[in-house]
């Protein structure tokens, strides 16, 4: 690492410190809920299941009464889901469907695979064990208990559990607002005419798509001309409006590069050069928004590779954090190289790679910081440490995009 370089975990931790959590928070109806973040930590009023009940179809018996492998059993009742059972004789079954109450007395149930119905009678051709497909009470949630932690980001399954234990509505922060703007006079958009020395504007479809994942309220203020007093004026009508503001381009130190200039002059900003390869330059502070209220700024690269890998990197968790979100970092998991790595970076890379048929990691062949192919053809990153060579089948850290988009 070159002197004056920032690692990825001291730049990591510097965004992380600083991030300003929203403290505002909302009611949200459960059912809209879903990728939003709690604000409140939630406990189930009741207890589930609320009485024993069957997993299965079959039907309730005394397991004691069904002893002899082929027990001839009178059905004395049927008990349907929703419905209140009468309390079971001993030598009859009760006919029984998944989620119904088990009849008191019953101790069992065998299903209907294992019985034959024999006019009002069913034939038991099992020796059930006490408690066979029986659901007892509270085996899923108590009375009191923490159901929900303050801090998730909600998926579909924890507003399904906010809704087994009757929560109508959950507290939640409010979205996290989230400016965008691109500089660079070779931009050009998407169905403009491309004239010599453009290029289109892939990150303005790439950030725009990340912050959405995010769960971000964004304004896209488009494509900004490289001038410093148009830099200025845009920085300033998005932080009236936004948490944080994000831009691709124009963090170097060029001449054409007015970045650094515009959010110092309405703000302040620290250049950062970090061991990270693809990426390296990254921006980081604040801008005024009137009175004591202030914007985060983060300016990533504009190579398409670079503002890609430093938003999930970096971005990523910072926006977590300011939605609220106690967990930022992604699961990642030992996998094997099915490639070799002989020239490792002095930076700390993030190769593109694919989950190949075999359980292994297969290598994009051009590892640029303007191919975005290789992004589009990827699963997810190898994170190499720096000078860290990789042989074949060695075991690397990979961070899935499943992990990284959510």
């Amino acid at each position: 690492m070159k002197p004056g370089m920032l690692s990825v975990d001291e730049a990591l931790a510097f965004l992380l410190e600083g991030a300003r959590p929203v403290a505002e928070t909302e009611q949200v109806a459960t059912l809209a809920a879903t990728g939003r973040v709690l604000a409140q930590a939630q406990y189930s009023a009741l207890t589930v299941p609320a009485v024993d009940n069957t997993s299965m179809d079959g039907y309730a018996v005394y397991a004691a009464d069904c002893a002899s492998g082929e027990a001839r059993l009178t059905v004395s009742q049927r008990v349907p889901a929703g419905s209140v059972p009468q309390p079971l004789a001993r030598g009859t079954a009760a006919r029984i469907f998944t989620g119904a109450p088990i009849p008191p007395g019953a101790d069992a149930v065998v299903m209907q695979e294992q019985c034959a119905e024999d006019g009002d009678a069913v034939i038991v051709k099992h020796r059930p064990q006490a408690g066979e497909w029986v659901r007892r009470v509270g085996e899923d949630i108590r009375a009191g208990s923490e159901i929900l932690a303050a801090g998730m980001k909600l998926r579909p399954q924890d507003t399904g559990l906010a809704a087994s234990v009757g929560i109508a509505a959950l507290p939640l922060y409010r979205r996290l607002k989230v400016a965008v703007f691109f500089t660079g006079d070779e931009l050009a958009m998407p169905g403009e005419p491309l004239p010599p020395g453009r290029i289109y504007n892939s990150n303005r479809y790439t950030l725009n798509g990340l912050l959405q994942l995010s769960g971000c309220e964004v304004s896209d203020y488009g494509i900004v001309p490289d001038q410093l007093e148009a830099t200025r004026e845009v920085l300033r009508q998005a932080a009236a409006g936004n948490d944080v503001i994000v831009t691709s381009g124009g963090v170097s130190v060029g001449e054409e590069d007015h970045i650094k200039p515009a959010v110092e002059a309405e703000g302040r900003l620290s250049m950062w050069k970090i061991a990270v390869k693809p990426g390296k330059p990254l921006a980081f502070g604040e801008v005024d928004a009137g009175g004591s209220k202030k914007a985060h700024f983060i300016g990533l690269p504009g190579n398409p590779v670079s503002s890609f890998v430093t938003f999930l990197v970096f971005v990523r968790p910072f926006i977590l954090r300011c939605q609220g979100v106690a967990r930022v970092e992604p699961l990642s998991f030992p996998l094997r190289a099915d490639f070799d790595w002989p020239k490792p970076d002095p930076r700390r890379e993030f190769l593109r790679v694919k989950l190949n048929p075999g359980g292994g990691l297969d290598l994009y062949p051009s590892q640029s910081s303007a191919v975005l192919s290789s992004a589009v053809w990827g699963d997810g990153f190898v994170d190499n440490p720096a000078r860290q060579v990789i042989r074949r089948g060695d075991r690397v850290k990979f961070l899935p995009y499943s992990e990284l988009f959510q």
